[in-house]
């Protein structure tokens, strides 16, 4: 975890630096302070401190320095502040999203089940350039348009089945500059907005996750739970990438939305699934929600079907028939560590454009707190970005 006293070291080497972007000779003065915000406990929207007197990282060796065009709200920011990773809490994300939880271990409560440090910089999205490199990276790097790899490798050296969360294990996005490793920052070519960019990295990469461990092929019938969200709706357009048949869960609201984005089929969030669909009737769910509604999603999968998980928005905490599980030949699978192929999957189809961002709304850094609550209320459709100040 950098520690900001120790940031307030001379920068030397990355106050002024030029570089050629398509034959363009620029100088980038990059300051001592910058603005950010700081989350300095578990809690509600009080622990999000904004700053203006923060000291800007240096990027020590394998690491980068960018400069933050974007980042997003994603659910495991809030989750992160209001404590929700720990065992103690069995409610949905929700009812602890304003004012955060009273019992909440702080031994257990971070990605990686290590208590986190505060003061921490959140934000697992991130856009932007970089500006500066550390030791034993080239430099040629400098100036490249970059997102971050939201789970990321080189902290833990790259071993299987572990991973630090940007903005979580590390510092993140919620700033004007942000360090990350080299070898978890991509390089990106394409036409995009900052604002469409910064969409994409945590909701599209978790959903490629699912159907990456859920092998979806083209002769594949996929339901999608939270559709209506960040991940739900990435979820959509990359189950569409591959061939699939898509039926979406969401609120009606937004099913005109969800339609647009390429679903076969919308269903209602408060309806009867297994009435809608019958039994046996889709080969995989990829679910983001959990809840007390959980038992129907095993029961529309086909006999050898795949059930692939990677949230619980509306509680973690379900019921489950294990015959339901071994008598149809389930398949169970879990998702949080990612294979190198998802994060390039997702830079493939944006540079490829098979894929579009679909931002909600945009805020300015210093209205986190709004943004966040505005996210809790699931009245928007897709991602609600935050831009730091460009000056």
């Amino acid at each position: 975890m950098p520690n900001f006293e120790s940031n307030a070291k001379s920068l030397k080497k990355q106050s002024e630096i030029s570089y050629n972007r398509r034959g363009n000779a620029l100088t980038i003065t990059i300051p001592k302070t910058m603005h950010a915000v700081l989350l300095t406990g578990y809690g509600g929207t009080e622990k999000l401190e904004y700053k203006t007197d923060v000291p800007v990282p240096s990027p020590q060796r394998g690491e980068v320095l960018i400069r933050v065009g974007a980042s997003a709200v994603n659910n495991t920011d809030i989750n992160t502040r209001i404590g929700w990773y720990s065992k103690k809490i069995n409610s949905d994300t929700n009812s602890g999203s304003t004012a955060g939880f009273e019992n909440v271990d702080d031994s257990d409560a971070s990605w990686s089940g290590v208590p986190l440090q505060f003061p921490l910089i959140q934000g697992a999205d991130c856009c932007g350039r970089i500006v500066a490199v550390g030791d034993g990276v080239n430099p040629q790097r400098i100036g490249q348009r970059v997102l971050v790899r939201n789970m990321l490798r080189a902290p833990v050296g790259h071993r299987p089945y572990e991973c630090w969360t940007f903005g979580s294990e590390c510092n993140g996005g919620f700033a004007q500059y942000t360090t990350a490793p080299d070898s978890d920052t991509w390089s990106i070519n394409s036409e995009w907005s900052d604002t469409d960019l910064a969409s994409i990295p945590c909701a599209y990469s978790t959903a490629e996750l699912m159907l990456h461990r859920a092998n979806v092929r083209s002769s594949d019938t996929v339901l999608i739970t939270g559709a209506g969200g960040g991940v739900g709706s990435a979820a959509v357009q990359l189950a569409k990438c591959r061939g699939a048949k898509v039926i979406a869960i969401a609120s009606s609201s937004k099913r005109e939305q969800i339609l647009l984005i390429g679903a076969d089929q919308v269903i209602d969030r408060g309806e009867d699934l297994v009435k809608a669909l019958g039994k046996n009737s889709v080969s995989v769910v990829l679910d983001i929600v959990g809840g007390p509604d959980w038992p129907a999603l095993l029961q529309v999968l086909q006999i050898g079907g795949r059930y692939s998980v990677s949230g619980a928005i509306a509680g973690p905490i379900v019921e489950l028939d294990l015959r339901t599980v071994y008598l149809k030949d389930l398949s169970i699978l879990g998702g949080t560590w990612q294979d190198d192929i998802v994060f390039e999957n997702v830079v493939r189809y944006i540079e490829e454009n098979k894929i579009k961002p679909l931002v909600s709304k945009v805020y300015p850094l210093d209205q986190i707190a709004i943004a966040q609550q505005d996210f809790t209320e699931k009245k928007h459709t897709g991602k609600l970005i935050l831009l730091p100040p460009q000056s």
